[in-house]
């Protein structure tokens, strides 16, 4: 399993992960999307992306390119979870690609939290489970594709700081295919409700 998750991260890294690369937004979108993020994305979100309600993502510093994917997957109605289909595909609908790159980027640009303490011994587990994985029941370790400092690495989502209520719900959508991302399955499939609190834990804590 290991193995396969290298090589399909690698694959997917080589690719861009279908997401659009945002480098050359015109300053008339940024100032667009940054009224939309504020005035429309902010009421979930925070208006700087730091989100007081655990369960809407915190998107202040994420991987832009990434962002851009997730707004596009919710366009198409290609991602498929619970709060996708109640709340983003409706806001995403009318969002034109320079918006979506502009809203990425602006969401890139913002400051990250610094992690939330939580249980020690919940979140010593978690670190142990994202540093290494299971092995015997073939879940890798989460670092190959979100880094060592679940930064993210490449397109992939930074998860440090993140509510751990979202990252407990995405790892559930993942286990049951609600969200259909073959490799993330893979890996949430392999673990019991009791190690996805903790990799969320751990992940909370991480700045």
């Amino acid at each position: 399993m290991r193995q396969l998750v290298l090589a399909v991260c690698s694959l997917l890294c080589a690719l861009g992960v279908g997401a659009t690369r945002a480098d050359d937004v015109d300053a008339f979108t940024k100032e667009h999307a940054a009224r939309i993020a504020v005035g429309t994305c902010g009421i979930c979100h925070g208006p700087a992306g730091v989100s007081k309600q655990p369960k809407y993502p915190l998107l202040a510093g994420q991987n832009a390119n990434y962002l851009a994917a997730q707004l596009k997957a919710f366009r198409s109605q290609t991602r498929g979870d619970a709060d996708a289909i109640g709340y983003m595909w409706g806001m995403s609908a009318t969002l034109e690609d320079g918006t979506i790159d502009a809203l990425s980027q602006y969401y890139a640009g913002q400051a990250a939290g610094t992690g939330r303490a939580g249980d020690s011994a919940l979140v010593a587990r978690g670190r142990e489970i994202y540093q290494k994985g299971i092995e015997d029941v073939g879940v890798p370790s989460c670092a190959t594709c979100h880094g060592p400092d679940a930064h993210g690495l490449a397109d992939f989502p930074r998860l440090a700081g993140q509510h751990a209520q979202y990252v407990l719900k995405q790892l559930g959508s993942f286990q049951n295919n609600m969200r259909n991302v073959a490799v993330m399955h893979g890996v949430a499939q392999g673990l019991k409700v009791d190690e996805m609190r903790a990799v969320a834990a751990y992940l909370e804590a991480q700045p």
